[in-house]
């Protein structure tokens, strides 16, 4: 059975080493049948959540930016995967926004396989957990959102690092499992 698999790719960086990833997990997902749809945030506009909950009432948000498209992807998506670079040991601030951005939908996002990647220059993957425990924190807060796989690709700094590397394989295989 086809999927709808949503790539949000978080990276600042077109063809950094996190987008690298996205583009390994969307042909991997693609091959194996999958309807496959990618947002590079870095090519968004969208602004930091006011806390206003005006959405509580509405279930949209007041602000007129490229959200309220997102949004629609992230509902009508069955497969999420959410890549980011760490920076300071914790996701990039656009990845941040978009997930303090899904409120309007905090009674309606729910029962979603979601993958996670996050790349970082430190060599060790230890160094990437808080990155997981935020993504984790955000799964938290919604019903039946299900961890499916997670890529930790450390040591990877410059643009292209990550090519040539055993990260590669991992996301094709993690997006042709889908």
């Amino acid at each position: 059975m086809n999927k709808k698999v949503l790539v949000i790719s978080g990276s600042p960086r077109k063809g950094g080493n996190s987008d690298i990833l996205c583009n390994e997990f969307i042909k991997g997902a693609t091959e194996a049948g999958n309807d496959v749809y990618k947002i590079f945030l870095g090519d968004k506009k969208f602004n930091f959540c006011t806390g206003c909950y005006a959405c509580k009432k509405t279930g949209k948000c007041i602000q007129k930016d490229d959200m309220s498209e997102i949004l629609e992807k992230i509902m009508d998506a069955d497969v999420i995967l959410m890549a980011t670079p760490v920076y300071f040991y914790t996701m990039d601030g656009q990845m941040k926004t978009l997930i303090d951005r899904t409120v309007p939908k905090y009674m309606k996002l729910k029962n979603k396989d979601i993958y996670f990647i996050a790349t970082a220059a430190d060599g060790n993957t230890s160094a990437l957990n808080r990155t997981i425990e935020g993504f984790r924190g955000f799964m938290d807060c919604y019903e039946g959102l299900v961890e499916k796989g997670v890529i930790l690709a450390a040591g990877v700094w410059n643009i292209g690092d990550v090519k040539n590397t055993k990260y590669m394989d991992n996301a094709y295989e993690m997006g042709q499992k889908v």
